[in-house]
Formats: structure tokens, sequence, C-alpha cells
């Protein structure tokens, strides 16, 4: 009969062992399904903010397309203008010059103006 207690004690130490390794497993997996759950979570936070740095990069390129076009075009505004003054100034330069002739001018008079224009050029 001391060999059936013993026996007893093994068949109780093993179910014990077993019962540790299935609360074992238990927690590693529910440790792993945590884990999925964070991973899957991330994974759709990543997601979101890549699409909202897609967006800011997108509307922030617009926008220097935008003021790049409107810098582009007062430059040739701001070119065309001077253009336009110039040709203007080249016609009033004529005009004076006929005035001069003409002795409705002086040619200090003349002069004068030429320099105002010239500098203006």
């Amino acid at each position: 009969m001391g060999k059936a207690k013993k026996g007893g004690y093994i068949e109780k130490l093993l179910k014990k062992a077993d019962q540790a390794l299935q609360e074992g497993v238990k927690k590693a997996d529910q440790v792993l399904d945590d884990a999925v759950e964070i991973g899957i979570m991330t994974a759709k936070q990543a997601s979101k903010t890549s699409k909202e740095f897609r967006n800011k990069a997108k509307n922030e390129k617009e926008a220097l397309q935008k003021r790049g076009v409107e810098k582009i075009n007062k430059g040739i505004t701001a070119a065309k203008s001077v253009t336009s003054n110039t040709e203007n100034d080249l016609e009033t330069l004529k005009k004076l010059g006929k005035l001069r002739k003409a002795e409705v001018i002086t040619e200090k008079e003349f002069q004068a103006k030429k320099k105002k224009i010239l500098d203006r050029i």
C-alpha cells in the first residue's frame, strides 16, 4: 500500500504541473492577443497619420504653386510696365527734341528734361 500513496503524489504533482502549463499557455495566448490588438491599433493610427501628412503635403504643394504663379505674374506685369514706361519715355524724348528744334523750349530746358527721363530709364 505504500507504493499506491507514492504514485498518488506523483500524479498530483504531474496534474499541478500540467495545470500550471495550461495557465501559462492561456496567459501567453492572452498576451499575444493583446499584442496583436495593439499592433492593429498602431497600424491604423500610422495609416491615419500618413494620410494626414499626405493631405497636408498636397495642400502645401498647391499653395506653393499658387504663390509661385502669382509671383511670376507679378514679375511679368512689372517687366511689361518697365518696357511700357521706357517706350513712353523714349517717345517723350522724341517730342522734346521736336519742341527744341521748333524752338518752343530752350536747349537748357531740353537737357534738364532729358536728364530726368534718362535717370528713370
